[in-house]
């Protein structure tokens, strides 16, 4: 595969794209009179629930639809586990609610685990449970902390939908806000979503099979970016799309519920050419689409799909931050955003005007992959290909970085990484299939730059973990692997050049381990033991 253009601060080639995620099909839900015993067509074949208008409006204006905060776990949950589980089916095709799940899973209340490091925002969170009844707090709680005290337990995965393409590896995973589905990229250049399996809110666990996707969605080349709207929620399907970004096409916005391409979104350069976004995000509230290109930051309007945007320069007058931006993230509580790009340098951005707030130093050996926000928004969180370093840094204190943790990262594969909302375990793969958990609480406390050890650290694949993602408020884990290989006789004596993306090997040493995995990360009284047969090795920390 070609690369996708080189940039004059040492290029974007192939790595530059983005991991995308496989297409899903939402749960669907039923109206009352629909107790029929036909089998109901899929979602991708119903009629839409509200087709009177010829545009699009893509804004959520169905407020009651919307999850509010008494109905979230913690901030940034966008749903229950008895939201969710109403939009599931059993075997007789009706709705299961939340009244109807077996009681064996054991579910842990996020306690006293969550102190410390969040400094102000933990003392504001303590203020405001005191101000809240009963019956906020029951709600409140309805988040569950992951425990790593042990190794996580394999559930199930997806393995045979990426054999039957060669070299189909994964690029990255990541869980629907409101966490009933998750979609996955691949090299085939299609979105694929799967549901969360109905038997995980039973006591039926043995009775796991593994995963096939219920949607995909097919771009016409190499998958750049994707990103969730971040007010999905299954309950409304007119919040449930993905934006998707691939090489010489338009920003599509795909509908998740129904498989199709809702809007698109059209970014020109200078020469009024149709050009790719590297890098795509929404804002917070979803009213906006945050697209990355060298130098430039395009703003889209999602009621307003076309080719009408907002320009904001990264590079002005020889001063900023220059080359591809490869990505974005958005502060959860301050108006401010950050961009990574493939020069190596990391931004912070006002959401008002676009005006530069910080550049930070140059610290990473290769271009940014991947940024990451604390939940309290205090910490950044940055990484970049070939680099095993992932920083964080004090955004009340830009250019102090407090501590790095390692990873071993030797290709420009995007290797994504991932925090609960907590805000204290941090996890992230490398080349080698090694999972690695941090706990950011027993980080050095006075900011000297010391390496954190990660606490448990799991051979979750062969091949290399690129995705990770904590699911919003259940004990989950979903990871994602492969990468690409360059191959030749292992007696040609022709060395090769090596790739931007991928190893080099030789044919008989070629081990590809392409596949969707979920882990189960909360206590070990919660799971059914015969759903694992092999459990994966752990790598003892001393």
């Amino acid at each position: 595969m070609s690369g996708a253009g080189q940039s004059s601060d040492g290029g974007a080639g192939q790595d530059t794209e983005a991991d995308g995620e496989p297409p899903h099909e939402a749960f669907l839900q039923r109206g009352e009179e629909e107790e029929e015993e036909e089998e109901a067509p899929p979602a991708a074949k119903q009629p839409r629930l509200e087709q009177d208008g010829v545009g699009l409006d893509l804004l959520v204006t169905q407020e009651p639809a919307m999850p509010s905060e008494e109905t979230c776990g913690s901030p940034g949950a966008a749903g229950t586990l008895e939201e969710v589980a109403c939009h599931h089916t059993d075997e007789t095709e009706r709705a299961v609610g939340p009244e109807e799940i077996e009681g064996d899973v054991e579910w842990h209340q996020n306690g006293a685990e969550t102190t410390d490091t969040l400094g102000r925002a933990e003392e504001d969170k303590a203020d405001e449970s005191e101000k809240q009844s009963p019956e906020d707090n029951s709600t409140e709680q309805r988040y569950h902390v992951l425990d790593f005290s042990h190794n996580p337990q394999m559930l199930t995965g997806s393995w045979a939908e990426y054999s039957h393409i060669a070299e189909n590896y994964l690029r990255g995973c990541k869980w629907a806000p409101d966490g009933s589905c998750i979609v996955s990229n691949s090299a085939d250049n299609v979105l694929r979503v799967y549901n969360l399996p109905p038997e995980l809110y039973s006591s039926r666990w043995d009775m796991l099979s593994e995963m096939s996707p219920v949607l995909k969605m097919a771009e016409g080349d190499t998958i750049y970016d994707y990103c969730w709207f971040p007010k999905m929620t299954s309950v409304d399907p007119d919040t449930c799309f993905i934006a998707s970004s691939s090489r010489d096409n338009p920003v599509h916005i795909w509908d998740a519920f129904y498989g199709d391409v809702r809007a698109s979104f059209r970014p020109y350069n200078h020469l009024d050419e149709l050009t790719a976004a590297h890098s795509l995000c929404f804002s917070p509230d979803g009213s906006q689409l945050y697209c990355g290109f060298d130098k430039i930051i395009r703003i889209f309007y999602t009621d307003r799909p076309g080719r009408d945007c907002e320009e904001r320069p990264t590079m002005v007058k020889k001063q900023g931050q220059t080359g591809i931006i490869s990505c974005i993230a958005f502060s959860p509580c301050e108006s401010m955003y950050a961009l990574g790009s493939y020069s190596r340098s990391t931004g912070l951005y006002s959401c008002d005007d676009g005006s530069l707030l910080a550049l930070l130093p140059t610290r990473h050996h290769g271009g940014l992959t991947h940024l990451l926000f604390s939940p309290n928004g205090y910490h950044l969180y940055t990484g970049g290909r070939k680099d095993s370093e992932i920083l964080c840094w004090d955004v009340r204190d830009p250019g102090q970085v407090l501590f790095s943790m390692h990873r071993n990262v030797n290709t420009n594969q995007r290797i994504y990484f991932d925090m609960d909302q907590s805000g204290r375990y941090l996890l992230s793969g490398d080349t080698d299939g090694v999972v690695s958990v941090w706990d950011t609480l027993t980080a050095p406390p006075d900011g000297n730059e010391e390496t954190l050890q990660p606490m448990l650290q799991m051979q979750a694949h062969t091949d290399c973990a690129n995705g990770i993602s904590v699911h919003p408020f259940m004990p989950l884990v979903a990871s994602s692997s492969g990468q690409r290989k360059f191959c030749w006789p292992s007696d040609s004596g022709d060395s090769g050049s090596d790739s931007d993306e991928g190893n080099v090997l030789p044919t008989n040493d070629v081990r590809q381990d392409n596949a969707l995995v979920l882990w189960w990360a909360g206590p070990l009284g919660s799971t059914n033991e015969s759903v694992q047969e092999e459990e994966p090795a752990v790598i003892e920390i001393h």
